[in-house]
């Protein structure tokens, strides 16, 4: 495929919810342009765009792939995404390479929790839009009905370009309403023969075509007063004229209607995207680190945004590249404008599923793959002149934290390794490893991420990892003040050891630890008063109750005693250790939990099951807002052990539409049976050792 000029490029990404068929609307077009020599299929594991293992297990996409389709003199670059929720900041990353978002709606089910929540960011990113219903000859398809669905959701704009002539199973093919002319498909939609409107459905397609004019009319002053007047009707050259600004202005949304699985109103919406749809040189925008915007230009210095990056077993490293400026040829050096480094480009490949093939040269506005740039990550600008530095998207911060370790001990440098590199091409996952807890946390989006990592780990690396419980930072601290003597005498011939402290502790909230010397008359000497602090910060790290580190107290030395041959670091250290245990048996020492503030986004119908549920959690409402969207935002302080996993749970009670944020801050006491709970659990364990 040569190197196509920029306004003969159209980049289209397929949106919506899982199962509505965008992965089949891809397949078909592939196939009804000739690009396949047959149609790839989700369910039998032989699509050509979801040809991973786990998307093959699953059956639905995982990450993006890219179908380019050669239609005319176009080349038509669909970017299929996955419509899960877990893998949504792929789907985000890949809106960004597009200049034309395309619903995919079943014509059951209707709009769902990820069409609206990908719709409002295709707002937010000024994306142009465009739907298409599928599935329009399923039992209990209703064409209206979804229509109706769309408006209510999505506001007037949308309007139809293509009507059914039938549903359900009497679907036998589709009107077009910008050439007012029916069309039908052969059983494999491959070729078609177009007829005047049946008579039965003149009025419904007269009825759509008013309101595709009244809509598109909007993007000409002058055109829209004379229609308004009743002076005129748009003419089929002037409509034809206009659609292409009305929807790169948002003026209109244009709706199709069709089947994928029997290739079924496919044609002609690779004509309307050929015709009308915005191409890259006139409506490609970036917005540049500086604020401001750049548009797609060929004539520019050679420059690409890395809006994917993928490790593939076989080809390594691969970055999904939107050109921006200027042309990419192989061999030619760019500069990343965040590391400052210089990439030379080895092959340009363009990519249909997992299929690469070498191209010479790509244009402003083309999206194409290139291998081996090892330092390059996703949201990285290369330029020739390292100068251009696209913004990127702020993508979602995962919450969903889970604790991995190798089954066997031998495989945690295998396991490492292999995080390290996810972390390296997947910005939706991030991996710590906690000193205090000893544990590597992976905090990814949700559970099927986790456990689509663990699958890729054990058949890239034969590796198997398994996940345990995440350990939660607690505390111990203590209530009222109280003094002890630690008194440490060994004597084994020879030197022995004797250290006497006599130590006084208090309670220091929100000061941490604080050490006073108040010895008096050289009761112990200014040389070991550093090893009586040094053995109470060693007493509490190990805690007292139950293992956890204590915090906030005020330790005073106030007096002891010394032998001047074996008193020695060793001894006060030792004698320091047990002064601080005696203290804190008559100091009240408690358990403290480590809290959260979360901000729980989610619609009104919702607000009353999530607030109810919080306070299961034992916690606390503090406050509620309300966003643009008409959205409640719930203020809550909580436990953090009750939230840990709470991805999961609000995704349950709120059907997938609700979203949070979280924030650790600060302590408090624990109840009383969750304390006794910690402190049993850590004396079996230490029985058990």
């Amino acid at each position: 495929m040569a190197a196509p000029a920029t306004e003969h490029v159209r980049n289209i990404v397929l949106v919506g919810q899982d199962g509505a068929g965008k992965t089949s609307l891809a397949e078909a077009m592939l196939h009804v342009s000739g690009r396949t020599a047959r149609m790839g299929t989700t369910h039998d594991g032989k699509s050509y765009l979801d040809y991973d293992d786990e998307e093959i297990r699953r059956r639905f996409t995982i990450g993006t792939s890219i179908a380019p389709i050669p239609f005319k003199d176009y080349k038509i670059n669909l970017l299929d995404t996955s419509g899960h929720p877990d893998f949504i900041g792929d789907t985000l990353a890949t809106m960004q390479a597009a200049e034309m978002a395309m619903f995919v709606v079943d014509a059951v089910a209707g709009p769902q929790v990820m069409t609206t929540k990908l719709w409002r960011e295709a707002e937010g990113m000024r994306l142009s839009r465009c739907v298409f219903i599928n599935h329009i000859d399923r039992e209990n398809a209703n064409f209206d009905m979804a229509m109706a669905q769309l408006h209510a959701r999505f506001g007037s704009r949308l309007g139809a370009v293509t009507i059914p002539i039938g549903e359900d199973a009497d679907f036998r093919g589709v009107i077009d309403i910008i050439r007012m002319k029916a069309r039908y498909f052969d059983q494999d939609g491959t070729s078609e023969r177009i007829e005047d409107i049946p008579a039965d459905f003149a009025d419904t397609a007269q009825d759509a075509r008013d309101k595709l004019c009244d809509l598109v009319a909007e993007a000409d002053d002058e055109l829209m007063m004379k229609y308004l007047e009743g002076e005129e009707q748009l003419t089929q050259e002037e409509l034809e004229s206009l659609l292409d600004k009305a929807i790169a202005q948002e003026l209109f949304i244009p709706v199709f209607v069709g089947s994928t699985i029997i290739e079924q109103g496919i044609q002609g919406i690779m004509e309307d995207i050929a015709s009308y749809f915005p191409h890259p040189r006139h409506h490609g925008r970036f917005r540049l680190a500086n604020g401001e915007e750049t548009l797609v230009n060929e004539h520019g210095e050679p420059a690409g945004f890395v809006f994917k990056t993928a490790a593939d077993p076989y080809v390594g490293r691969l970055s999904f590249i939107k050109v921006i400026s200027g042309v990419l040829e192989p061999g030619m050096e760019l500069i990343n404008a965040r590391t400052g480094k210089k990439d030379r480009i080895g092959h340009i490949y363009v990519m249909m599923g997992k299929e690469t093939n070498d191209v010479k040269s790509a244009k402003a506005g083309d999206i194409v793959v290139v291998p081996k740039l090892t330092e390059v990550k996703t949201g990285d600008t290369l330029s020739k002149s390292g100068e251009m530095a696209i913004d990127p998207l702020p993508l979602p911060t995962p919450q969903y934290p889970v604790a991995i370790e190798a089954v066997n001990k031998k495989d945690e440098d295998k396991l490492g390794t292999f995080l390290s590199r996810v972390v390296d091409t997947d910005p939706t996952v991030t991996v710590t490893r906690s000193e205090e807890t000893h544990q590597t946390l992976v905090t990814a989006m949700g559970e099927t991420q986790v456990e689509t990592l663990l699958a890729r780990l054990k058949e890239q690396t034969g590796v198997e990892a398994k996940l345990v419980p995440v350990r939660i930072p607690y505390r111990e601290t203590i209530r009222k003040q109280a003094e002890a003597q630690g008194r440490h005498k060994k004597q084994t011939g020879g030197s022995g050891q004797f250290g006497d402290c006599f130590l006084r502790l208090a309670p220091n909230p929100g000061m941490g630890y604080e050490f006073l010397d108040e010895i008096k008359g050289g009761a112990i000497p200014n040389g070991l008063i550093p090893a009586v602090d040094k053995g109470v910060q060693d007493a509490m790290k190990e805690g007292f109750l139950a293992g956890y580190p204590m915090v906030d107290i005020k330790c005073t030395v106030f007096d002891g005693s010394y032998h001047a041959v074996d008193s020695n670091e060793m001894a006060f250290k030792t004698a320091a250790r047990i002064g601080f245990r005696a203290c804190c048996e008559k100091a009240d020492p408690v358990i403290l939990e480590p809290m959260a503030n979360l901000a729980v986004t989610v619609t009104e119908d919702y607000a009353g099951p999530v607030m109810g549920d919080i306070s299961t959690r034992r916690g606390r409402i503090v406050g509620t807002d309300s966003n643009d969207a008409g959205e409640t935002i719930i203020k809550v302080r909580v436990p953090y052990a009750e939230v840990v996993s709470y991805t999961k749970d609000l995704r349950s009670i709120t059907r997938g539409s609700g979203s949070y944020v979280i924030e650790l801050e600060g302590y408090e006491q624990a109840p009383g049976d969750v304390q006794k709970k910690l402190v049993d659990a850590y004396q079996a364990a230490r029985a058990a050792n």
